[in-house]
C-alpha cells in the first residue's frame, strides 16, 4: 500500500510529518536501532490490502458499546498482544521467553499470544485502519501506540473504554504526572507502557570539556556553531525551544509556536544548527562529528554505555516527555483479558522487571524500590527513573486540533527544509 493511501484525509503538511516519523523519527522502527540494531529488522510486517473504506465512528463518539464486540474472555483464556520489537523483558538465553508475560499466564491462566508487529505508528495504522473503519476485529486485543497516535485512535472511536473494575491496580499505582493527558483525561481508554524523554546531550571530548546545559546554548554558543542538531519531530524540537523561552508547550498558542520557529530559523540561517535529524544523530554524537544535540533519553542509555564522553543534561527550564500507551482496539474479542494484562503490569514488581528489560521510563509508583533490588544501575539512572526534581521539570506538548496540526507542521516543515 502506498504511503498516501495510509494517510488519506490528512493535510499535506501532516502527511509529510508522518512520513518523516516513519522513515527516521521517534515513531520509526529505527528509534530503537541504537539499542539493538540487528534485531529490529526482524518481524517487519507487510501492509494490509489496499482499498480503505470510509470510516465508521469517524466522529470519535467515545461510545464504549458502539465499538465493542462480544467479549469471549470467560470462555477463551487468551489475549492477543501487539507491541514494538524489543519492548518487553526478554530472557538472555532464550529470546522467545518473556518473564513478565509468562508470570501473567501463571497467575491468571490466560495465554498471551505476543507479536512484535508494530514497527512504526504509521505503518501499523495502515494495517488496522481498513478493519477498524469497517467495524471489524483486527485480531488484536491490546496494542502499544505513541501518544499522538493513541489520541487519533480514541478520537476516531477505534479504542474501547476500559472497565475500571478490571484495572484497579493501574488506577491506584499510575504516577500522578501520567494520570490525565489532555487526549485521554482520567485514562479512560489507555495506560502508559513506557515514557520517552527529550533532553540535551553533548560529547565532552568534542566540546573540549565545555558543558552544554541549555537550549539557548545550543542555539547561540559560537563554540558549537555548525556542530548542533535538533530533531525532525516537531513536538520535541519546538517543545524544548518553547520551554527555553519560558513558554509551556502544554499551553502553546499560534503566536508562541511562531516565535519558537523564528528562533530556530535564526539558528538555521546563521549556520548554528547543522541539520534536523531522526534517530541518526547517535552515531554523529558518539563520533564527535556533532558536539551537542537534542536527543531521546532511551537512545542515550546505550550511547553512554558505549562512549563515556557522552553526557546528558536536563535543562533548567524543563524538558519534553511523551508516552507509548496500551489500548484495546475496537471490536477486540478478549477485552477483559486485555484489561487484566494492563492491570498486571501496574504491579510494581512486574513493572520493575519490564523496566529492567527495556530501559524506558515506567509510569508505575514504587517501581524504583523494586528495580533497585534487581537492577541497581537502572534504578540509579535518571534516564530510567527520573528523580523527583527531574520529574518536576517534565512537560508535554498539548494535543492539537486538525487545523492546528496542519498549520504547525507546515511551518515546521519549511523550517527544517522537509
Amino acid at each position: 500500500m502506498a504511503f498516501n493511501e495510509l494517510t488519506d484525509g490528512l493535510s499535506e503538511p501532516v502527511r509529510k510529518a508522518w512520513e518523516r516519523s516513519l522513515t527516521s523519527g521517534r515513531a520509526a522502527l529505527g528509534r530503537r536501532a541504537v539499542l539493538r540494531a540487528a534485531a529490529l529488522t526482524a518481524g517487519a510486517g507487510t501492509l494490509a490490502a489496499c482499498g480503505i473504506p470510509p470510516a465508521r465512528n469517524a466522529g470519535g463518539t467515545g461510545d464504549s458499546t458502539a465499538n465493542a464486540a462480544r467479549d469471549l474472555s470467560d470462555s477463551e483464556k487468551e489475549v492477543n498482544f501487539s507491541n514494538w520489537p524489543l519492548y518487553v523483558d526478554t530472557d538472555e538465553e532464550d529470546k522467545e521467553k518473556h518473564g513478565t508475560l509468562e508470570a501473567f499466564t501463571a497467575a491468571t491462566g490466560i495465554k498471551v499470544r505476543y507479536t512484535e508487529d508494530i514497527n512504526d505508528n504509521v505503518e501499523f495504522f495502515g494495517k488496522v485502519k481498513p478493519q477498524l473503519a469497517a467495524g471489524q476485529d483486527t485480531g488484536r486485543d491490546l496494542v502499544v501506540l505513541t501518544d499522538w497516535m493513541a489520541a487519533r485512535m480514541i478520537r476516531l472511536g477505534w479504542a474501547q473504554k476500559l472497565n475500571p473494575a478490571n484495572v484497579t491496580t493501574a488506577i491506584t499505582t499510575v504516577e500522578s504526572r501520567f494520570r490525565a493527558p489532555d487526549w485521554d483525561p482520567g485514562r479512560l481508554y489507555s495506560y502508559p507502557w513506557a515514557g520517552i524523554q527529550v533532553v540535551v546531550a553533548y560529547n565532552r571530548k568534542a566540546t573540549k570539556g565545555k558543558e552544554v546545559t541549555s537550549v539557548a546554548q545550543l542555539l547561540e554558543d559560537p563554540d558549537l556553531k555548525g556542530r548542533v542538531t535538533f530533531l525532525s519531530e516537531m513536538r520535541d524540537s519546538i517543545g524544548l525551544t518553547l520551554l527555553d523561552m519560558g513558554k509551556d508547550p502544554a499551553k502553546v498558542t499560534a503566536d508562541d509556536f511562531a516565535a519558537a520557529v523564528a528562533r530556530l530559523q535564526k539558528a538555521v540561517d546563521n549556520k548554528q544548527i547543522r541539520r534536523f535529524t531522526g534517530n541518526d544523530y547517535g552515531q554523529e554524537l558518539s563520533s564527535g562529528d556533532i558536539a551537542a544535540c537534542v536527543a531521546w533519553g532511551g537512545d542515550l542509555i546505550q550511547l553512554r554505555a558505549d562512549n563515556p564522553d557522552i553526557e546528558f543534561v536536563i535543562p533548567e527550564k524543563g524538558f519534553v516527555t511523551s508516552t507509548d500507551n496500551l489500548l484495546v482496539p475496537a471490536k477486540a474479542q478478549h477485552k477483559t483479558n486485555a484489561e487484566k494484562l494492563i492491570d498486571f503490569y501496574y504491579q510494581p514488581k512486574i513493572a520493575a522487571q519490564l523496566t529492567a528489560g527495556i530501559g524506558y521510563v515506567s509510569a508505575v509508583t514504587g517501581v524504583k524500590e523494586e528495580l533497585a533490588a534487581i537492577a541497581p544501575d537502572s534504578a540509579a539512572n535518571p534516564l530510567v527513573v527520573p528523580t523527583p526534581e527531574m520529574a518536576a521539570k517534565a512537560h508535554v506538548f498539548r494535543s492539537l486540533t486538525e487545523t492546528e496540526e496542519s498549520d504547525f507542521e507546515e511551518k515546521f516543515s519549511k523550517l527544517i527544509g522537509a
